[in-house]
């Protein structure tokens, strides 16, 4: 059993800087490894790579070619299994594109952030919501300073945030995890 109906989607635009200024980040090749990692652990559907800039879109694709076809595919092969679920978008909107041309529906929307937001969504739901709905699902996930209040205003769902003991700064990798994790692991079931 997988959840190929289950994607992840790393915005790098639009998400805040440390001033609260709208930009698109650098892409780390670490979260790309990572995140393709995790999607393929949990057989999950496509993970996109949202930037809008092509020197950073060239970036991803070179290394992600090195290991699904270059010296790395042999080194490698588990990580050439993981990497060949990463697509690089211009946009949000292309990603959603993709899923819908793919399963037929538009997938529901779900934000992640690191702030508490109004009607917040919580694990145990959201994991009964992906188990038993017939739809697929795209959870979003911001860099730099979170996703811009816009997308997750626009998202269909907005999961609670982790909390921990009060300290509330998880990088990206290690909150996509947990929140994977919670939602499709089999102790969440």
């Amino acid at each position: 059993m997988g959840f190929e109906h289950v994607s992840l989607a790393l915005l790098h635009y639009p998400v805040y800087d440390r001033e609260g200024r709208v930009v698109a980040t650098a892409l780390t090749t670490i979260d790309v490894h990572d995140l393709a990692r995790l999607a393929r652990t949990y057989a999950m559907g496509p993970f996109f790579v949202i930037t809008p800039l092509r020197s950073q879109q060239e970036l991803g694709l070179r290394m992600v070619r090195h290991w699904t076809e270059g010296p790395g595919a042999n080194h490698n092969p588990t990580r050439k299994e993981a990497l060949r679920l990463v697509h690089f978008v211009d946009s949000l909107e292309d990603a959603v594109g993709v899923l819908k041309e793919r399963w037929g529906q538009v997938p529901r929307t779900v934000a992640t952030s690191a702030k508490r937001w109004p009607q917040s969504t919580d694990c145990g739901e959201m994991a009964r919501r992906i188990a038993e709905e017939e739809v697929p699902f795209l959870i979003l996930l911001g860099t730099g300073w979170g996703l811009s209040e816009e997308v997750v205003l626009k998202a269909d769902f907005r999961l609670e945030p982790i909390e921990g003991w009060g300290y509330n700064h998880l990088s990206v990798r290690t909150a996509a995890a947990i929140i994977v994790d919670r939602l499709l692991g089999r102790y969440g079931r």
